[in-house]
């Protein structure tokens, strides 16, 4: 089936779906628990939880109407943390009183566990399965951390996922139609979050397809360009993800914060911006950094 043709469909069931989505989310009630270090988005207690559900339907359709020899990794990578993510928003704060969810030891063991599995599914090398661990669990917690805005985290998925458009047409295309739907609930005033059920695959997900688009480019382009394009692309999931291990082990080791808060964009927000210029700057960011990255690829 045409790639056009399947987004569309998985972009209409998206669609269709997402209303009947919202509701089971309200009469699970999956709500969002706001931690006590942002104090600004108390407002925000009760919202509806795990709407990434959303932008998976339209993944998923997708890949069964346009699959491939990547589709099984890719399915079940998502899948996956999927699980971990429904865990995670779900299962676990109903076990345990007064949790949020996984502790950050249990919850990389998974990912780890989760992500070398998937990718030993056509053979098992070390260093392969080393590397690509790493990148899918620093993507998948670093897209995870984004979803702390209105729109911020859909917003940065549209661009990103348009960036690898070229090696993974078929599951991106479907992918940003699931985004657009989620991002008409998402906007602020958010009707509802992604949820670690939705941010923890997309962004392994993610993760998979910055390692995979080396492998695809590497043989065409000189590496060097490329490790260099997809560490541009990058950085706004850099300065998302870094500086919370840093900001704990100082205050860990020297009582003190490095940064006024963390994630980065609460920093912007403690500073007194609002969701929608946070949203407009990241994505702005996120836009000039795919821009240095084909600086990087074809011109450096």
């Amino acid at each position: 089936m045409s790639p056009y043709v399947a987004a569309g469909i998985g972009t209409a069931v998206a669609a269709v779906t997402s209303p009947l989505v919202l509701a089971g989310l309200k009469r699970l009630k999956s709500r969002q628990t706001i931690s006590e270090h942002v104090a600004e988005h108390a407002h925000k207690q009760g919202t509806p939880t795990m709407g990434g559900i959303m932008i998976l339907i339209a993944f998923f359709v997708t890949s069964a109407l346009t699959w491939s020899e990547r589709s099984l990794q890719m399915v079940l990578l998502v899948i996956g943390f999927a699980i971990l993510g429904f865990v995670d928003d779900f299962v676990v704060p109903r076990m345990v009183k007064g949790s949020r969810g996984l502790g950050w030891k249990e919850k990389l063991v998974l990912q780890v566990l989760v992500s070398v599995g998937v990718l030993s599914i056509h053979g098992f090398d070390w260093g392969f399965a080393a590397l690509g661990t790493f990148l899918i669990l620093f993507f998948s917690n670093a897209y995870n951390f984004s979803d702390g805005i209105d729109g911020l985290a859909a917003t940065l998925g549209v661009i990103l996922f348009a960036c690898f458009l070229v090696p993974f047409f078929d599951t991106n295309l479907g992918m940003i139609g699931g985004f657009l739907v989620f991002l008409f609930w998402n906007k602020y005033p958010a009707k509802v979050f992604m949820g670690d059920v939705g941010a923890l695959p997309i962004g392994a997900l993610l993760g998979y397809q910055v390692f995979g688009s080396y492998e695809l480019l590497a043989s065409e382009i000189d590496p060097a360009n490329v490790v260099g394009a997809l560490v541009a692309v990058s950085l706004v999931m850099i300065a998302e993800l870094v500086p919370v291990p840093l900001q704990i082990l100082s205050v860990k080791l020297r009582g003190k914060r490095l940064f006024p808060k963390t994630p980065i964009h609460h920093a912007f927000q403690e500073k007194g911006w609002s969701e929608w210029k946070i949203v407009g700057v990241f994505g702005a960011a996120q836009l000039a950094c795919v821009l240095l990255a084909c600086l990087a690829m074809f011109y450096i």
